[in-house]
């Protein structure tokens, strides 16, 4: 076979390679919302449903604790109540993804992972949607693997589900798939 035959083989195989996988086209993206007030989304954030991330196998309910630093970072304090009651915690930073913007966010949790892999140790936090109260908030990654609908109280309205359930799957989120906080009755029995 002549070098050029090879060559021509072989950007042909690497275009099919290329094809097959499975990363989302970046035009693709999920949409964000174009500013994220960060003084506002400060506080306290109960998780009502989600597509968990691996660490989250085991919780029947989460809380997220946001606190603007003084750097322009997010301190985080992920909450998680496993089913026999134990409260598991996280404690991490939110960083923007792009220096002022405020809608993508890198969040890296202070564990054993991330002091040993850090360029690998960080999670895309993204704001698709919060209402104009910061009340309610949809967080998702451009993956479409892993979704949060966010309250500041623990139950939200069916008109409120219905309202984030519609936004998500507009964006490409299965919906079908999210896990549903449990009663707080439901824990520890």
């Amino acid at each position: 076979m002549s070098l050029r035959k090879f060559a021509l083989l072989l950007l042909c195989l690497s275009l099919m390679i290329a094809g097959c996988s499975n990363a989302p086209d970046a035009s693709m993206a999920p949409r964000t919302v174009d500013s994220v007030d960060l003084q506002r989304y400060q506080g306290t954030w109960y998780e009502v449903a989600r597509l968990p991330m691996f660490f989250q196998r085991n919780c029947a309910q989460s809380e997220a604790h946001y606190t603007l630093k003084t750097d322009g970072n997010i301190g985080v304090l992920n909450r998680c109540r496993t089913e026999n009651g134990e409260w598991q915690e996280a404690n991490g930073t939110a960083s923007p993804q792009v220096p002022g913007k405020t809608d993508k966010l890198w969040v890296v949790f202070d564990n054993w992972f991330s002091r040993m892999v850090p360029g690998l140790a960080k999670g895309d936090y993204w704001v698709l949607d919060v209402d104009d109260r910061y009340e309610h908030a949809l967080v998702g990654s451009p993956s479409r693997k892993y979704l949060w609908l966010l309250s500041r109280t623990p139950q939200i309205s069916t008109a409120v589900r219905e309202r984030m359930l519609a936004k998500a799957r507009q964006q490409g989120y299965d919906t079908s798939r999210l896990i549903w906080r449990a009663a707080d009755a439901d824990i520890g029995k």
